[in-house]
């Protein structure tokens, strides 16, 4: 999948493309899962895709944590002033942060 889900997070203003970065955010866990049924890569680092979360418990923890430790800023991350932005950027954390 040749999506960068950065760049589409940083594009949400509004429910709508919220609902789109889900939907693309969906779509390339679905992607991952199907390189990784042809070609495993190794269980202790990320998927064919990034994928650090790959259950429905741990995907929602790493957007939690992530979120609880990134509301007040990062040293490379200021929180955006719109919180529907704010939000794809939580859940595209859901799949990077351990």
């Amino acid at each position: 999948m040749s999506l960068d889900l950065h760049t589409l997070a940083d594009q949400v203003t509004d429910e709508s493309s919220l609902i789109d970065f889900i939907s693309a955010l969906a779509g390339d866990r679905e992607d991952e899962l199907a390189k990784e049924a042809i070609s495993p890569t190794s269980p202790f680092g990320p998927g064919a895709n990034g994928w650090e979360n790959g259950t429905i418990e741990a995907f929602l923890g790493a957007a939690s944590a992530w979120a609880e430790g990134s509301k007040n800023g990062l040293p490379l991350y200021t929180p955006p002033q719109n919180p529907w932005t704010r939000m794809a950027h939580i859940l595209h954390m859901g799949k990077l942060y351990e």
